[in-house]
Order: C-alpha cells, then sequence, then structure tokens
C-alpha cells in the first residue's frame, strides 16, 4: 500500500556529529536554540564541581529546566526527550511548544508515566514547523525511526489485502491482492486479513462463477480445467460463455462485494421470472438457486450492516498489556475485525493508546469517511484535518454514536477485552511451561531463548536444515534459518547436523549474536554427540544442550530427553507443561525443515540437466530441443549432431555430449 511522504511544509530532518536530529536552514536556527544536552542525575554533584566521569571524560552540566524553557519558542513544532547517553527516549508533538514542554516540569505531575520519563530526561530538542499540522506528520515520521521507549509503539505496518478486479480485460479476473495499487481495474476493501479475502472470494466464486486463475494459466488453456468441472468457473477461457454474460457475472459479483446485494436479487428475480414466461426452465432454476444463496447471505449479514465507510476502534489496557480493536466497515459490510498489541511504557491509559494509535495507523493505510473511537481523542480537530488531507473527502473522528453504531462500537471493546483476556492467558501458560522446562533442564533461571534443529532429506536429495527460534513469548520467527546442505554424502544425517551447526554458531560468535539458553536436537545419541563435538570446537559452554530421542512408535508423548548436562536421559508425563513445550519446539523444527527440503526438491526436479553446461544460455538449449524434439531424442544423438545446431560449437556440443553421457563411477 502506497504511503504518503510528509506535507512539503515540514523541515526535512538530518542528521549532526553527535547524531541528534536538527531542523535546516530557517527552523535549523529555531531548533539549535531549543536544544541542550546534559549529564544524568547520576553525576549531577560532581558535574556542579567541573568533576569528571568515571570514563575519564569531562561530565556535561546537570539539566536546567527552568532556563531551558525561558529560551522555548511558543511556535508549534515537535520536541523530543534524550536519556543521558543521548538516546531519544519521547517524541511528542504541540502547537505552542514552551507550554507544552513546561507541562513536563511542573512540581506536581498526576501520571506515573510522566513523572518516570521526566526523572530521566538528560536534554531536549525541538524543531520547530510551520503549523500543528505539519507537526503532528513529523512527530509520526519520527516516532516510526527511533521508536522511543516511552511512546506507544504501533507493530503491525503491513499492507491490507483487498480484492482486485481487473475490469477492463474481455474476461476479468478476480484476486488477491497486497501492497501498492497501481494496476487498472477496481479494488475492494481493506479486509482485515487475508483469510477474510479468501472467504469472499470463495462465496463470490460459488455464486457468479468469475475467473480467479492466473491470467497466463487462463492464455494457455485448449479445454475447461477443475473449476468448470465443480461449477466454480464459466470457462471463459474456451468461450462457454460470452463476453456480455460474464460481464453481467462480473458487475453483480462487484455489487456483491460492495453490500449491494439487494439490487442483485431483485434484477436476478427479474430475469428468472422472464426465463420461465419463455420456458427456459434450467435457466430460471440455475437463477432460483443463486437468489435463495444470496437471500441467506443477505439475512447472515443483515445485522452486522451498517452505511458508508467507517472505522471502529476500541483500546484497553490490562496487565501492562494493551489491545486495540479495529473494526473495518466499507460500504455498508462489515468486513471484519483485526486486534494490534502496541508496545505501551507504563501506566498508559486506553485515551493514550488511542491518541497514539490513530495518527500511526492511518497515516500509513487508507483512511475511512469516519473513525468510531470508544473513548474521546485531544487534537480531534487536528487529526481530523491531517487525516482528511491524506483522505479523497473529509474524515470524521467521533466517539458520540447511537443505534446500530453503538452497538457496533460496544462489540469493538467487548472483542477487545476477550482478545486481551486471551493473549493474558497465553503468556501465563507460557510461562508456567518456560518453569516446567527450567526445572527439567536445570536452569535456574527462566530461558529466554530456545533453538533447535532438525534434518529433513528424502533417500538423501536435497538435504535441507531448520533452526527454529523460541523466545518468552514464543515462535520467534524473524529468527528462523534454513540451511541447504551440500558436499556430504547422501542420507548422512550426522555430517548434516554437523555442517548446520558449525554454520550457524560460527556465524553467532563472528557477529556476536546472542546465543540460546537452551538448543534441543531432534535426535538421539548420534545427533547429539555430534553437536557435543561442535560446541566444544567452536568453545562454546553456556548453552545446555538437549536431545530429543522420538520413541520406538515414533508416538507424541513417548519422547525420551537426553540432557547432556546432568549427563542423564527420561522421560516425562505426557501432561507435563515443560514437555508439552518441548514437543512445540520440535514439531516446528521439524514442519520448517520438511517445507525447505520440499522446496529445495522441487526446484531441482524443474531444473534441466542442460542448465548445469557452462555457455549453454537459455537460446541455446532452446535451439537444441527444438532441434532434437526433446532430451531423449538429444541423448541418442551424437556430437556432430549437436554440433550442426546453429550457434552451438564443436566445443560447447562435447560439453552437451559429457554431461548427457556421464563416465561410470568406478567400484
Amino acid at each position: 500500500m502506497s504511503k504518503d511522504k510528509p506535507s512539503k511544509s515540514v523541515p526535512p530532518t538530518a542528521t549532526d556529529d553527535t547524531g541528534a536530529t536538527e531542523a535546516p536552514k530557517a527552523a535549523k536556527r529555531a531548533a539549535n536554540k531549543s536544544v541542550q544536552q546534559v549529564a544524568p542525575e547520576a553525576t549531577q554533584d560532581a558535574a556542579a564541581d567541573g568533576a569528571t566521569g568515571v570514563d575519564g571524560k569531562d561530565t556535561p552540566p546537570p539539566f536546567d529546566a527552568k532556563a531551558f524553557l525561558s529560551s522555548l519558542t511558543t511556535r508549534p513544532g515537535v520536541y523530543r526527550m534524550l536519556d543521558h547517553t543521548g538516546d531519544i527516549i519521547y517524541v511528542g508533538k504541540a502547537s505552542n511548544l514552551k507550554s507544552r514542554v513546561s507541562s513536563y516540569f511542573q512540581k506536581n505531575v498526576d501520571s506515573p508515566k510522566t513523572r518516570a520519563l521526566v526523572s530521566r530526561i538528560c536534554g531536549v530538542q525541538t524543531t520547530v514547523t510551520d503549523s500543528a499540522r505539519d507537526a503532528l506528520i513529523l512527530e509520526h515520521n519520527l516516532i516510526k525511526e527511533h521508536r522511543p521507549r516511552y511512546n506507544v509503539l504501533l507493530r503491525d505496518d503491513k499492507s491490507y489485502p483487498y480484492i482486485y478486479i481487473a475490469n477492463r480485460q474481455d474476461y476479468p479476473r478476480l484476486s488477491y491482492q497486497r501492497g501498492a495499487r497501481k494496476l487498472p481495474g477496481k479494488y475492494i476493501g481493506p479486509y482485515p486479513n487475508a483469510s477474510a479475502v479468501k472467504k469472499s472470494l470463495r462465496l463470490v466464486q460459488k455464486l457468479f462463477q468469475v475467473r480467479q486463475c492466473e491470467d497466463s494459466y487462463f492464455r494457455n488453456r485448449s479445454r475447461p480445467c477443475l473449476q468448470y468441472q465443480i461449477k466454480r468457473c464459466t470457462a471463459p477461457c474456451v468461450q462457454y460463455i460470452s463476453k456480455e454474460d460474464y460481464r453481467e457475472d462480473v458487475t453483480r459479483t462487484i455489487k456483491i462485494l460492495e453490500g449491494k446485494s439487494g439490487d442483485v436479487i431483485q434484477d436476478l428475480e427479474s430475469r428468472m421470472e422472464t426465463a420461465s414466461q419463455s420456458l427456459e426452465f434450467e435457466v430460471a432454476a440455475k437463477l432460483r438457486d443463486q437468489i435463495a444463496s444470496l437471500k441467506v447471505v443477505n439475512d447472515m449479514s443483515a445485522t452486522m450492516r451498517e452505511h458508508g465507510n467507517s472505522d471502529y476502534v476500541a483500546a484497553l489496557t490490562k496487565g501492562g498489556q494493551s489491545c486495540v480493536q479495529v473494526f473495518f466497515v466499507r460500504n455498508g459490510i462489515n468486513l471484519g475485525n483485526k486486534a494490534f498489541y502496541p508496545a505501551t511504557p507504563p501506566e498508559s491509559s486506553s485515551v493514550d493508546i488511542l491518541n497514539a494509535f490513530i495518527p500511526q495507523f492511518y497515516l500509513e493505510h487508507d483512511v475511512p469517511r469516519e473513525i468510531i473511537t470508544s473513548e474521546p481523542l485531544e487534537d480531534t480537530e487536528l487529526l481530523q484535518d491531517v487525516l482528511s488531507a491524506r483522505s479523497t473527502g473529509a474524515v470524521t473522528i467521533t466517539h458520540s454514536v447511537r443505534g446500530s453504531r453503538a452497538k457496533l462500537q460496544s462489540l469493538a471493546m467487548t472483542n477487545a477485552e476477550i482478545a486481551l483476556d486471551v493473549r493474558l492467558t497465553s503468556r501465563s501458560g507460557m510461562a508456567a511451561r518456560l518453569d516446567s522446562l527450567r526445572q527439567i533442564v536445570g536452569l535456574e533461571d527462566l530461558p529466554q531463548r530456545m533453538e533447535c534443529f532438525d534434518i529433513s532429506h528424502t533417500m538423501g536429495e536435497a538435504t535441507v536444515a531448520s533452526c527454529v527460534v523460541f523466545n518468552a513469548e514464543g515462535p520467534l520467527k524473524s529468527d528462523y534459518r534454513r540451511f541447504s546442505i551440500e558436499d556430504i554424502t547422501g542420507g548422512d544425517d550426522y555430517a548434516a547436523m554437523r555442517q548446520a551447526l558449525m554454520r550457524r554458531y560460527t556465524r553467532m560468535l563472528k557477529e556476536n549474536r546472542q546465543s540460546p539458553d537452551i538448543l534441543f536436537i531432534d535426535g538421539g545419541k548420534g545427533q547429539i554427540s555430534i553437536a557435543e563435538d561442535v560446541l566444544k570446537e567452536l568453545q562454546i559452554d553456556d548453552i545446555c544442550l538437549v536431545g530429543v530421542s522420538k520413541g520406538p512408535d515414533r508416538r507424541p508423548g513417548e519422547e525420551t530427553l537426553i540432557l547432556v548436562n546432568q549427563q542423564i536421559e527420561l522421560q516425562l508425563s505426557n501432561d507435563s507443561p515443560g514437555l508439552l513445550l518441548i514437543q512445540q519446539i520440535r514439531d516446528e523444527a521439524h514442519r520448517f525443515a520438511v517445507a525447505g527440503h520440499r522446496g529445495k526438491r522441487n526446484k531441482a526436479r524443474r531444473q534441466s540437466i542442460l542448465e548445469d553446461v557452462p555457455g549453454l544460455g537459455p537460446k541455446r538449449r532452446k535451439a537444441l530441443l527444438t532441434r532434437f524434439g526433446g532430451l531423449h531424442a538429444l541423448q541418442q544423438a551424437g556430437i556432430a549432431d549437436i554440433a550442426s545446431v546453429p550457434g552451438i560449437s564443436e566445443q560447447l556440443a562435447e560439453s552437451v555430449y559429457d554431461i548427457l553421457h556421464p563416465a561410470p563411477t568406478p567400484r
């Protein structure tokens, strides 16, 4: 999805020699007057006496809020709070910088969050902007860039999926689309997730049988595919349906997706009546079935139907966690909902979360006509102004609604409560599993990082090793890795395990990356022995090594754990929380390895043996196969026959012949 750039009136940012962010030109002069970096509280007394710090460097003077505020401008802008290391810990906007920043340094501050922030402030930087609107956009960009610890941070910045109709084609295709919407055609959405899109696509495909196949597949059909046989397509690829009739189906599909099912039902009823009077009973029966299906869908969605384009946003905080629930309504249809779990500083209220979430989310995604929040926001008019500039029309933000809209607003809050309770419960469950695992393997503290290796191949072909990573919250998929194993004897799991472990932990040492607290190996004593040798060779002695050996019947719950550090083997009861966590990690490693192996194997099987001939590019390969009619006939040809093909030299012909007739391996 495309992202709008900041308004031109916002001064672009640059970085000075100290890493501090400053505004250029005229704004830079104003900002420089407002920049003051000072020492942490721990060294204030020494600094007052002109002492030096523990590292031998001069310690900057303590932060003088009174002097700083006396020279601060009253113009709109953005302020950045810095800690003793110079890192930005908070970014805020203000229509009046002096008034806003002064509020942090009052004697009586009610908010624990603000008191905690102020206690860590050792410097403040400001950037003056032309307007409060520009300050809001610059604040958003700085938060996104620096991710300060005391700001509410939205973790989800993915684009949202749409349904795309290429309605300029003779036989338009319906498809799932995520990302930039640059192709000519119609987009319907956004949907909260991929499953909502796929559900809608399945529904309209069943009703009107509009094609969803790739264009390349569509153009090369000579007979109908399976979708036609199961009545999910009208086979436009072989002209089993006219362009006009197909267009009508596409039009009805668009109306259904836009929530205009009533118009479609009326149209189909009129056509059914006409078909009956013309004695076209098969056509009438088909239309009757479509009407019946549409009425069921219409009745099911009637309770969730609203008017216009609007989002319902509800925020809740509990147990140190926060949840924002968003319901997406487009063209009167509730497309579904999505839960967000932003990173929030301690003591953040639901209002704080909403105030931070709205600009962060809607400055990155499409903006509806109306945003209905669970609580009133600060700077509502400013937000409306900024978001209206990004939209095609005026945007309204409100929290006071009635009737069906109030019900949907309440439903968003209920979903936020349920989602947060589930998240808190699952986290407590994960904590219990970690504690059980800690006791099993004999660690003093809860493990913070766990890695597991597995090997996958088919009779030695396309060997792949997987490494999956779990932390205290569950799978850490960004740290997953696969290793394509080469230069070993096919089927040698020990050599494959050794290569994967050496590559993984050699790189870990070179790049000074975090090591796991526990290393699981999916295998028995042989694989464990290999892992021990690798860790010993790399001089890594702070990892708890655990082997997970399957039982004789390979049934879950019968695993034998090989605890290398304790030099024991044990079997746990099926209901052990620690064993359940080990099984989850082991199964994830197995799934990840198998997926990688299948991809590598399929790619190898699709590759032609001719691709291994140096100097034989795609055009020459095509010329060879065209001349001889296929690989089998080419294998029967001699060197002179191969060299007779245009573009194939005698030397290249010999290379082709040699790779097609490999010398027998001596026994």
